[in-house]
């Protein structure tokens, strides 16, 4: 098995350069007042395709044999992962097929329908869509893009850590979303190399956490996945999960698990304060700070991830919230 090297991370930044913007890394001063401590943003719905998981797929898809590139790519996906694959291969006019779940909400399997992507919707879980993704790769002959648990995808996400320790060097934490660890598993091998005192800090749904409780049990495990907010954070790590279980487990300082109406809290603060549309996972790190789950030391650095959600469904969630 490869083990993934910040080597991977710099390969990766300079795969995927050309073709992705560097996302603003903006100052909070809402946030730095409540906290009392510097609060950063890095803006990663500002991507093309409204999520961080371009990065990985952009890297990985970019990396293929030609050959490789001509049987074309399969993924399984929540939502924002699907886009990047279909969005990646696109560019580089290669076929993708995304199997996603029935429960993926509807506004997520219209904009898939849209992306150019060939949609197969079957499976009640996540961890269902994604056996059947496994069947049809086999079936099929397609080269399969895993959503975290690869080290072209997690190196991809990796990136994200580059350009905050290029802004921020004086970074004391960092704090985002943790569901199958692609994300925390690259931006805190990057951290950490660099100097194992800054703080990663995941944040999961109260209920559906599944790398936390697997990181408790000592392997994969499966979780619940009730209907949440943060619907971009259920879903299960793989039974045969090899490389972002045993990373969170070394790489993340501190897991969190957070209710539905903190995560709303969340999405309402950024709308109010930045007026940013963001989907509920990409708040699960300010919901924290707001409730008081994490003791604040900064500078901070939020990840706010995607912004997935469709106008009501966000209106609906944030209004209970607002100070007006």
């Amino acid at each position: 098995m490869r083990k993934v090297t910040v080597r991977d991370i710099w390969l990766a930044r300079k795969r995927i350069q050309n073709s992705l913007p560097r996302t603003p890394l903006v100052y909070s001063t809402a946030l730095s007042k409540q906290t009392r401590v510097p609060v950063y943003l890095k803006l990663e719905q500002m991507l093309a395709t409204g999520a961080f998981k371009l990065r990985g797929a952009t890297n990985m898809i970019a990396s293929l044999s030609s050959d490789d590139q001509k049987r074309g790519v399969i993924t399984f996906s929540t939502g924002n992962h699907g886009f990047a694959v279909a969005y990646a291969a696109a560019k580089l006019g290669i076929r993708a097929v995304v199997c996603v779940s029935e429960t993926v909400p509807s506004a997520k399997i219209k904009a898939l329908r849209e992306s150019g992507a060939e949609l197969h919707i079957e499976g009640k879980s996540q961890d269902e869509a994604a056996q059947i993704c496994l069947r049809l790769q086999q079936e099929e002959g397609y080269v399969l893009i895993p959503p975290f648990d690869h080290p072209d995808i997690i190196a991809g996400q990796g990136t994200i850590g580059l350009e905050v320790l290029e802004e921020l060097p004086e970074v004391d934490t960092l704090l985002t979303g943790l569901s199958g660890g692609g994300l925390l598993s690259g931006i805190g091998l990057i951290l950490k190399e660099t100097d194992p005192a800054i703080k990663v800090i995941g944040v999961s749904v109260e209920k559906g956490a599944v790398m936390d409780d697997s990181i408790k049990a000592g392997r994969p495990v499966e979780a619940p996945e009730p209907p949440s907010i943060a619907d971009s954070l259920l879903g299960g790590i793989g039974t045969e999960n090899h490389y972002t279980l045993p990373m969170v487990t070394r790489c993340v300082d501190q897991r969190l698990q957070l209710p539905e109406k903190s995560i709303a809290r969340g999405m309402a603060f950024l709308y109010e304060n930045h007026r940013l549309v963001v989907e509920g996972a990409a708040a699960v790190g300010v919901g924290a700070l707001l409730d008081g789950s994490v003791q604040p030391t900064g500078p901070i650095v939020v990840v706010v991830t995607g912004n997935s959600i469709d106008v009501q469904t966000h209106h609906h969630v944030v209004s209970p919230y607002l100070s007006s």
